[in-house]
């Protein structure tokens, strides 16, 4: 083709007459029905008619025309930029973008230039993505029709901020394979300032103040009307009526389970069983000095709460996770809090779990009305002394605010979305790099997923190229596409920065695909969970190892660690002295209180020794 379109100038193209198309453009409004012979696209990057520049295009086809897909490689990334603001907004240089098609069973495609930012697509036919060597991704539709193309450019002033407008309008395509926009972002450590390093490590802020005005109201609602607010909640956001909001697991029948999953669930009971029962420790008692005694016993925490998300996705493992320690800790009173299936009923797999492990009850609520009625207590919900379990962003604001209110509730550790950091060197399958990536960009949109490549020999195209073939088959595809969106990709130059890097995001997973992983193991400072070598995907942690997959997010790492044996129980220290302990320790004692002007603690000391004194002289 070989057109130069000014951004100036509207352009009309009629009767193309090739057999290859350019479709470039954020998908704005899709119109007519994906099962139409003849449908159109509409797409602009103007979303409200300022001086945002626009690229849009009128096409129109036969869809059964498209017999195969050919690449290209697009030389600037419209998403790049060097603003403080983060990898992903800002301004950037308002130079054309030069779309180089790459060849194609040995013909090779001459180039478009179109001004402004475009970001390649495609539509329900073919969705794919793919990247040269310069890791710039690109695509071209290739039909046996002619097109017609509408292209108008306004004034264009350079700033990129990814609209929602793309998110929103991929379910309208209504095609069973996942839309994948361009490739990973890539930056190299070494020619980053500190300030951009704290940008990438940096997760994504969220606005609790708006959340909180939603759970406020509802922690408030279910302490005052109790197990009818909790109803009240169900019918409202899971749309179940529910006549009883709480189980007593014991009068439950036992679900009926394949076999083969009944094997799988009971595997992993066993190996996270064996883990945290070996995290049991011997009772600490110290003679510090003769007569002088201190031990430290541990106790369970009698009633605790667990939260096991559903939604989206089915979670077993979850109480799995959560209701062994609490067993093997002892705790008297368990309550798992679940949202109900649509029948009301609670999810069986779940319910196996639940059993197997001791939980004494199940709350069949979700999100703040659950974590409220377990803080609360409610005439039928036991009160919990402690939550535990992660959630979307309204049970963690509302764990957030009842560990700081009147119900005297602590929580496990705070919470944010799922994520993971792979550091791979070139020894490491691209297969299993995307495959590891994927598995955490499918939990929901806002996974944080990132690739950290440690020197050279990586081949990033590879990786990506796994990626979308990999997205396109997954029925949680769609959520990983996204997830992916505001995933990057880390050059260092060895393994050094790399675990550098990695200590300073401090991940929920840490995978190390790299040859001899193991020796770097002491090198670790800040993880939930490290996975070491080639066959050690996040997957059998998040399963069936023995870990616990509730783990610290968001950075947290640095401080907290993830849910274990310890995390049921606390620790009480017991000192005893006898009376020679006392003459030996009680003068230290005395001069200490005077110090700090507290003659009572003195004299507590003091008229003890009198008394030791006397009896000595008679």
């Amino acid at each position: 083709m070989g057109s130069f379109f000014n951004r100036d100038e509207a352009t009309e193209i009629t009767e193309m007459g090739v057999d290859f198309v350019f479709v470039f453009f954020f998908l704005d409004q899709f119109l007519g029905s994906c099962n139409d012979i003849q449908f159109r696209l509409h797409n602009t990057m103007c979303f409200d008619g300022s001086d945002y520049g626009t690229v849009g295009f009128i096409v129109e086809y036969d869809d059964s025309s498209f017999d195969s897909v050919s690449f290209i490689s697009l030389k600037k990334d419209p998403f790049s930029c060097s603003s403080s603001g983060g990898p992903r907004q800002g301004r950037k240089d308002s130079g054309d973008l030069v779309l180089s098609v790459l060849e194609d069973g040995g013909q090779s495609f001459s180039s478009i230039h179109i001004g402004g930012p475009t970001v390649p697509t495609t539509d329900q036919v073919h969705q794919f993505i793919v990247a040269d060597s310069d890791n710039t991704p690109g695509l071209v539709l290739r039909g046996k029709s002619d097109m017609k193309m509408m292209l108008s450019k306004q004034k264009y002033q350079g700033l990129i901020e990814e609209p929602a407008c793309f998110e929103e309008a991929a379910p309208r395509l209504g095609s069973k394979r996942n839309i994948i926009r361009s490739s990973m972002k890539s930056y190299r450590l070494s020619e980053l300032t500190r300030a951009e390093v704290n940008n990438l490590k940096a997760r994504p802020r969220i606005d609790f103040s708006s959340i909180f005005s939603v759970v406020n109201p509802i922690v408030d609602d279910v302490r005052c009307r109790g197990d009818a607010a909790v109803k009240d909640y169900t019918a409202q956001f899971d749309k179940v009526a529910l006549d009883k909001i709480v189980e007593q697991v014991n009068e439950l029948p036992d679900p009926e389970l394949d076999a083969a999953v009944r094997e799988a669930f009971d595997v992993a009971y066993d190996n996270i069983h064996a883990f945290h029962v070996a995290q049991k420790s011997a009772e600490k008692n110290v003679e510090n000095m003769r007569g002088v005694r201190c031990k430290r016993v541990a106790r369970c925490i009698a009633s605790v709460g667990l939260y096991v998300p559903g939604g989206t996705a089915v979670l077993p493992s979850t109480a799995l996770m959560l209701s062994i320690p609490a067993q093997i800790a002892g705790c008297k009173t368990v309550v798992l809090a679940t949202p109900p299936s649509a029948d009301g009923s609670i999810c069986k797999e779940v319910l196996y779990c639940a059993k197997k492990a001791g939980v004494t009850h199940i709350l069949k609520a979700g999100g703040a009305q659950a974590i409220s009625a377990m803080a609360w207590g409610t005439a039928s919900c036991p009160k919990a002394e402690k939550i535990f379990g992660p959630g979307n962003q309204y049970v963690t604001a509302a764990k957030m605010i009842l560990q700081n209110s009147e119900a005297m509730v602590s929580i496990d550790m705070p919470a944010g979305p799922s994520e993971v950091l792979v550091i791979a060197d070139k020894h490491a399958n691209p297969v299993h790099i995307a495959a590891d990536l994927l598995s955490q960009a499918e939990h929901g949109p806002d996974s944080q997923v990132v690739l950290v490549i440690a020197g050279d020999g990586v081949d990033l195209v590879a990786i990506e190229k796994e990626i979308s073939q990999q997205c396109e088959s997954l029925p949680r595809g769609e959520f990983a596409s996204k997830a992916l969106g505001h995933s990057f990709s880390v050059l260092a130059r060895d393994m050094v920065e790399a675990i550098s890097f990695s200590n300073l995001y401090a991940p929920e997973h840490l995978i190390i695909n790299v040859k001899d992983a193991e020796k770097w193991e002491g090198f670790i400072e800040n993880a939930g969970s490290v996975f070491l070598g080639q066959w050690t995907p996040e997957s059998v942690g998040d399963y069936a190892s023995g870990t616990n997959h509730v783990l610290p997010t968001y950075g947290y790492a640095r401080m907290y660690s993830g849910v274990s044996l310890d995390s049921f129980l606390k620790y009480i220290t017991v000192q005893s002295l006898t009376e020679e302990g006392l003459r030996k320790l009680g003068p230290y004692v005395e001069r200490m209180a005077e110090v700090e002007g507290l003659e009572a603690h003195k004299r507590a000391v003091t008229l003890r020794l009198q008394d030791i004194e006397a009896r000595l002289q008679i």
